[in-house]
C-alpha cells in the first residue's frame, strides 16, 4: 500500500514510513527502562486462588483497555518471585503469543500487587510525558500491521523481546505528542460513555428478562394465569434435508453471538459430505445446539434471523413453533435468558460426550417444561424485550462507528498525515 505522506514537502523517508521533517525515529531499547516478561505460574509451581496477587493473561490485554470483568489470582509469592514485571501505572502491556499478538493497552489505574503471565510484555517507558503517545501508537492499524509482519511462523505464531526492543516509533516533538494524544483521549471518551451506556441497558434488560418472562413481574393491564407446557406441545420438529445443499448458507450456531456461517467463522465450510444430511431451517424457526458453554451450561437454542433459510446440522435439534400457542419473540427471549437451563438439566444423563455435546437426546429435549402466560400477554413481553434489543443494536453500531472513526483518525495523527496546531 503506498504511502499518502510519500515525497511530500517537508517529509522524510525512515524505518517506520514517510514523517513530517522534525520528527524522530526511536527503538523501543531506547525509550524504555525495561521490555520483559512474565512466566507459567505451572512454570513456577503456584496454582490459581481466590484472592492475592492480580494476575494479568493475554486475554485481559484488550484493544486500548485492560479488561479485569473476570480477574484471576495468584499467591502474592508468585510476585514476590517475579520483582521486573510487577506492574505499575503507565506500563503498556504487549500480547507476544497466538491470536491477538499485537494488541495492547496502558495500565490506566493502580492495580496493586499485579503481575503478567509469559505471553504478555511489560513495555515500561523512561519518560512519562511519552507514554500517551506511544501506547496510542502501539494500538494503530498500521503498527499492529508491522507487529505481525514481525511474528515467528510457529506452532503457536509469536513475537520476541527482541523484536519490541528493536521496534521503531516515530517521535513527534513533545508538545505535538501530547496535543495528539489529548484528541484521541476525547474520541476514547465518547467511546467508552457508549459502552457504559450499552452495560447499563443490558443490565436492564437482564433484570426484565428475569421479571416478565417469570411472572414476577406483570405488564399492565394483564393478569390471567400462566400454564405450565411442554415444548413439545408448542412446535413441530423439523428434519427435511435439502434436495440441493449448494443454494444454502451452511450455517452453526456459537453462543452468545446465534447463528453464523460456517465460511465466516472458520473460513471455509466444514460439513463436507455431511452437508447432504443437514437440515433445511427457515426464517423465524429454531435450533438448539447440544454444545455447552459457559453462558449456557445445558446448551443454546436461537432463532434464525440472519438469514432468510440455510442449513444446520442434524445435531441441532430444530424446530417451528405454533404461534397459536407460542409467541415468537417471548419464546425467544425465554431461550436468550437462560431460563431453560435449570429445566434440561434434569435431562442431560452424563457430562459431555467426545464430541463435545451434552447427552442429551431429542425427547428428553423436547420434554422441556416452560411457563406461559396467555398469548397477549407473551405478545406483550416479547414486544417489550424485543425493543431493548433494538435499541441495544442500534448503541452497538454507534459504538462500532467511533471506534472506526478512531482508528481513522489515529491512522492521520499519529502518521504525521494530518498536522495538530500546537
Amino acid at each position: 500500500m503506498s504511502d499518502p505522506n510519500a515525497n511530500r514537502t517537508g517529509y522524510k523517508e525512515t524505518k517506520v514510513g514517510w514523517i513530517p521533517a522534525e520528527w524522530k525515529v526511536a527503538t523501543g531499547d531506547s525509550l524504555t527502562t525495561l521490555i520483559s516478561k512474565g512466566a507459567s505460574p505451572k512454570w513456577q509451581g503456584f496454582d490459581y486462588c481466590d484472592s492475592g496477587m492480580l494476575f494479568i493473561t493475554s486475554e485481559n490485554v484488550r484493544d486500548g483497555f485492560l479488561d479485569i470483568s473476570r480477574p484471576k489470582f495468584l499467591p502474592v509469592e508468585f510476585n514476590k518471585k517475579l520483582k521486573r514485571t510487577q506492574l505499575r501505572v503507565n506500563d503498556i502491556l504487549i500480547n507476544l503469543v497466538g491470536a491477538s499478538i499485537g494488541r495492547s493497552c496502558k495500565v490506566a489505574d493502580d492495580l496493586g500487587i499485579s503481575n503478567v503471565n509469559q505471553a504478555v510484555a511489560v513495555f515500561r517507558m523512561k519518560e512519562a510525558d511519552r507514554v500517551a503517545f506511544t501506547a496510542l501508537y502501539f494500538q494503530a492499524p498500521d503498527t499492529i500491521h508491522r507487529i505481525l509482519e514481525m511474528q515467528v511462523d510457529a506452532a503457536r505464531p509469536n513475537i520476541s523481546l527482541r523484536d519490541l526492543r528493536d521496534f521503531s516509533i516515530p517521535l513527534p516533538p513533545i508538545n505535538e505528542q501530547a496535543r495528539i494524544s489529548t484528541i484521541l483521549s476525547t474520541c476514547d471518551e465518547a467511546i467508552e460513555v457508549t459502552d457504559d451506556l450499552i452495560k447499563a441497558k443490558q443490565r436492564q434488560k437482564k433484570a426484565l428478562m428475569q421479571q416478565l418472562l417469570t411472572g414476577k413481574k406483570r405488564l399492565p393491564g394483564f393478569e390471567g394465569e400462566w400454564t405450565e407446557t411442554i415444548l413439545d406441545d408448542l412446535c413441530t420438529r423439523l428434519k427435511d434435508v435439502a434436495d440441493d445443499p449448494e443454494g444454502y448458507p451452511v450455517l452453526s450456531i456459537t453462543a452468545g453471538t446465534g447463528f453464523v456461517s460456517q465460511q465466516d467463522k472458520f473460513s471455509r465450510v466444514i460439513a463436507g459430505k455431511q452437508v447432504e444430511n443437514y437440515v433445511v431451517l427457515k426464517r423465524g424457526e429454531f435450533a438448539y445446539n447440544k454444545g455447552n458453554s459457559y453462558r449456557y451450561p445445558q446448551g443454546c437454542v436461537y432463532q434464525l434471523s440472519e438469514y432468510d433459510e440455510g442449513l444446520v446440522p442434524n445435531v441441532f435439534y430444530s424446530f417451528r413453533l405454533d404461534e397459536e400457542q407460542a409467541d415468537p419473540d417471548f419464546i425467544k427471549q425465554y431461550f436468550l435468558a437462560g431460563l431453560h437451563n435449570k429445566n434440561l438439566y434434569r435431562w442431560i444423563n452424563s457430562g459431555v460426550r467426545n464430541n463435545g455435546l451434552l447427552n442429551l437426546n431429542a425427547s428428553d429435549f423436547f420434554k422441556l417444561s416452560i411457563d406461559l402466560p396467555p398469548l397477549p400477554e407473551q405478545k406483550a413481553i416479547g414486544r417489550v424485550l424485543c425493543e431493548a434489543d433494538t435499541e441495544i443494536k442500534t448503541l452497538g453500531e454507534k459504538l462500532n462507528a467511533l471506534k472506526q472513526q478512531k482508528k481513522a483518525l489515529m491512522q492521520k495523527l499519529l502518521t504525521g498525515q494530518v498536522r495538530v496546531k500546537v
